[in-house]
């Protein structure tokens, strides 16, 4: 089974730059080890390799099976990189040398391997990156037990964990997947056979890992995860071939998270739920003035880092009533599916207020809320005090009721219980009013307790009237205290409130401020999180432009015509417009912060515009100065030399005699064939710069191309020519070619100056072979060469050996035949020349039989 997927667009190349073109990433995905991966990778290999692709081996893991070995046989291996580790000898993927080699094909297999420390990459899956960045397609193998998402899974299934795991988006991101299955009992065969690990090890892998059970959970994952994609990618071909209507709307899973040890559970479980369905996954973060905006930033950033790895977006949004907060956020993003971590709260505090869950499955409506169960549910102690203030909690009936069940209670056990105790009881029934309620309700029990007392505990019994003065005494003394008490609670509450909301508003203007520095573009994202964080319908940022208020950005749909519900002054010519609903004064004072953030994104990224123009500026008027300097020289050069011949010609005081006569129409000549060939590289220059180069490609010999060039050209004995009758056509452009070649075979004229003493006929050679699917002509010289690293400045216009001379040429020569090589489906490389000078390689597709001809 194999699922087709996107794969990079080959861009028109610049002069001088390379074309925008990445690698294809296959992918061979097994349950287990053993299913034939590395076979089926092996075997595809070949089968390019004879259609005459350029194939190597990166990595290839025999783990010492003899079948996998002999399929080794006639690729070309790339030798790996030795580091010595903790005293032991690693062989690992050499990128340096891939990327040098620059092959059509590399296998890399076991994609999800870590790297020892000390090379470039800490995984072997960013050393595909970037192998597939350089246009280099890659042939790769992993077992489904190492994708993020399903990594938990495995590990309850096998008991095993596993440490190496790859981001369910760069396996997506793959132009194809093929699953590589077998039935676990042929596995097991396979295994006792001793196919898949040597002798001493089977049994234990038999009794372990390779259980029926293990294998036949692990092979369904892997079916069921391959069907998905291969929906995913039906419906993006029906999309694309516009067969039938499609959705307006497609699934989208949120799921909450609050930070605490169940998160990354809950994260995965979502994942699982929304592939299934092909859903847009989003991981929301409710911020609020509670114990959770306690939660540690590094805690919040796993959160945020592994909602990247299994393709999923990660939002914070603000408001106390969690469960109002969630669904206005599901129904604004128009969510179908909401997944929510089972309570981990005590059945006293659920007593007290339902739950999140609760209320949350209550007002529902549509959407399909999911709980999911985790091992820290009703572990953990919730702080249901804070919850029950938050909740609103009656505290007035608590002002009355609370003295009642002290005054029972002293009542009751008037001999145990002596009158101070009654007095501490009365003192913290107000305490726990004001905890709930604020000053108020707390006046209100202290004067309520004050009359129990005194009613109940003071004598005369069952009377108001106090006759001792130290009973006066005590009443007023556990009033004040009450009162004092009252106060401080109260107090310490508001700033616990307060403190609580400073956590939470830092947070977001934490976030605020990382959007700003981390963004290249970062109005549009601060906004989105604006409004994403206040539960708005549309924040817009405006700007006084000639009396006129004119929107610069904006998140959501502004409506036209309607007035903001708030607005927010940022400078007299800018602010934020506001729609949705009318924020408190706590919200808004958060609000003029996220909008002097606003201010800075938007100076931010006009000082970057202004920075690109700039650049863009002096690039330009630096290409221009270097092509009037050189068409300076090389206009006027030809120019005067065809005049100053033309004039000899006219002479009539000493007309010529027919040998100078001969000698100044052949002057006339060169120099008019040297305009020509300026004028030609201009445009060429220009068509390769508007993409304008469309080459028609057919079966085309290097040896007639040569000929061609050679016969119009003057070179003569100082080119020496060793191009095979019998070596196969190229199929490439016969114009371009031959463009490309003269070039070259130009270039080398000029530069390739032997070194004294050398003969004349040893300054250039034009060599051809064929390798691997490839047919290669080299020209090479005996000049100077190039300096250090100067290979890429080359083929840069205007460059001749890295300076800005021009003394004998514009310098567009080798630009315009690399930009026409690539345009063919070839490359142009430059090379040193052993012994000194430099070698042009021009390397073509070899033609076969079943290529189209375009």
């Amino acid at each position: 089974m194999a699922v087709d997927g996107d794969t990079g667009a080959l861009g028109m190349p610049s002069p001088g730059a390379s074309p925008v073109r990445r690698g294809e990433l296959r992918i061979y995905l097994g349950a287990a080890p053993g299913v034939g991966k590395t076979y089926a990778m092996l075997g595809e290999a070949h089968r390019r390799h004879g259609r005459g692709a350029d194939v190597v081996a990166g990595v290839v893991e025999t783990h010492g099976r003899a079948e996998t070995g002999v399929l080794l046989r006639g690729l070309e291996i790339v030798p790996r990189r030795v580091r010595r580790y903790r005293g032991v000898e690693f062989h690992e993927l050499d990128v340096e040398a891939v990327l040098a080699r620059k092959p059509e094909v590399v296998l890399i297999d076991e994609l999800a391997h870590t790297n020892v420390p000390g090379f470039r990459n800490a995984k072997r899956w960013q050393d595909v990156e970037e192998i597939l960045d350089a246009g280099i397609d890659v042939l790769s193998t992993m077992n489904v037990q190492h994708l993020q998402s399903l990594n938990d899974v495995v590990e309850r299934i096998t008991g095993t964990v596993q440490l190496e795991t790859v981001p369910d988006e760069i396996v997506r991101a793959a132009g194809q997947i093929e699953l590589v299955d077998v039935a676990p009992e042929v596995l097991r065969q396979r295994l006792a056979q001793g196919q898949v690990y040597p002798a001493h090890k089977v049994d234990a892998a038999l009794g372990n890992y390779f259980r029926t059970g293990n294998l036949t959970a692990l092979r369904e994952l892997a079916l069921l995860w391959v069907a998905d994609e291969v929906d995913v990618a039906l419906r993006h071909h029906r999309s694309e071939d516009r067969a039938g209507e499609t959705w307006e709307s497609g699934e989208r899973v949120i799921v909450a998270v609050t930070g605490g040890p169940e998160s990354e559970t809950l994260i995965r479980r979502a994942r699982r739920i929304a592939s299934r369905s092909a859903a847009e996954l989003r991981v929301v973060h409710v911020l609020r003035s509670e114990r959770i905006t306690g939660r540690p930033a590094q805690v919040i950033g796993r959160c945020r880092a592994l909602a990247e790895e299994v393709g999923a977006t990660f939002h914070t949004v603000v408001g106390d009533d969690v469960s109002t907060v969630l669904l206005d956020f599901a129904r604004g993003v128009n969510a179908t599916q909401l997944v929510l971590g089972s309570s981990r709260r005590s059945r006293l505090a659920r007593l007290v207020n339902e739950g999140i869950g609760a209320s949350t499955l209550r007002h529902a409506g549509r959407i399909d809320v999911h709980i999911v169960t985790h091992g820290q549910a009703a572990g953990l102690r919730a702080n249901w005090w804070p919850r029950m203030r938050r909740a609103g909690f009656p505290a007035w009936p608590v002002a009355l009721l609370a003295p009642v069940a002290i005054t029972v209670v002293g009542v009751l056990f008037r001999a145990e219980i002596s009158q101070a105790g009654s007095v501490v009881g009365f003192v913290l029934a107000v305490a726990v009013t004001a905890w709930l309620g604020g000053l108020a309700p707390a006046l209100l029990a202290a004067a309520f307790s004050g009359a129990l007392l005194a009613y109940y505990f003071l004598p005369p019994y069952y009377d108001l009237a106090v006759q001792r003065p130290q009973d006066l005494v005590s009443l007023g003394m556990m009033l004040v205290a009450a009162f004092l008490v009252s106060l401080v609670v109260d107090r310490a509450a508001r700033h616990g409130a307060q403190a609580a909301r400073a956590r939470a508003e830092a947070a977001l203007l934490g976030s605020y401020a990382r959007s700003v520095l981390t963004n290249p573009r970062p109005l549009q994202p601060l906004l989105e999180k604006v409004r994403e964080n206040f539960g708005l319908m549309s924040v817009t940022l405006l700007e006084k432009q000639g009396g006129v208020w004119r929107r610069l950005a904006a998140s959501g749909a502004p409506a036209v015509g309607v007035p903001p519900d708030a607005e927010v002054p940022i400078t007299p010519e800018v602010r934020l417009s506001l729609r949705g609903r009318t924020l408190p004064a706590a919200d808004l004072r958060t609000l003029e912060s996220a909008a002097g953030h606003a201010l800075l994104a938007l100076r931010h990224q006009r000082m970057t515009a202004e920075a690109d123009r700039a650049s863009r500026k002096a690039e330009t008027a630096e290409l221009r100065n270097a092509l009037l300097s050189a068409l300076g020289h090389d206009l006027r050069t030809p120019l005067t030399s065809i005049k100053a011949a033309i004039a000899g010609l006219r002479d009539d005081r000493f007309p010529p005699s027919p040998g100078d006569a001969a000698e100044l129409l052949e002057t006339v000549e060169e120099s008019a064939d040297r305009l020509s060939g300026l004028v030609e590289n201009l445009l060429d220059s220009s068509r390769l710069a508007t993409g304008a180069v469309r080459p028609r490609r057919e079966p085309v010999g290097y040896d007639d191309v040569v000929a061609r060039v050679l016969s119009g050209s003057d070179g003569g004995p100082a080119v020496e020519v060793a191009v095979p009758h019998g070596i196969a056509p190229v199929l490439a452009d016969p114009g371009l070619l031959e463009r490309v070649v003269a070039n070259l075979v130009d270039n080398a004229l000029r530069y390739g100056v032997p070194p004294p003493g050398e003969p004349a006929a040893a300054v250039v050679a034009i060599r051809a072979t064929a390798h691997a699917g490839r047919v290669e002509l080299r020209v090479v010289d005996r000049g100077q060469g190039l300096p250090g690293n100067a290979t890429d400045s080359a083929f840069q216009p205007f460059q001749r050996l890295g300076d800005r001379d021009t003394s004998s040429g514009v310098g567009l020569g080798l630009s315009v035949a690399k930009g026409f090589t690539e345009a063919m489906g070839g490359t142009l490389r430059a090379e040193d020349t052993p012994g000194g000078g430099l070698t042009m390689v021009v390397s073509l597709p070899e033609f076969r039989e079943d290529h189209p001809i375009q």
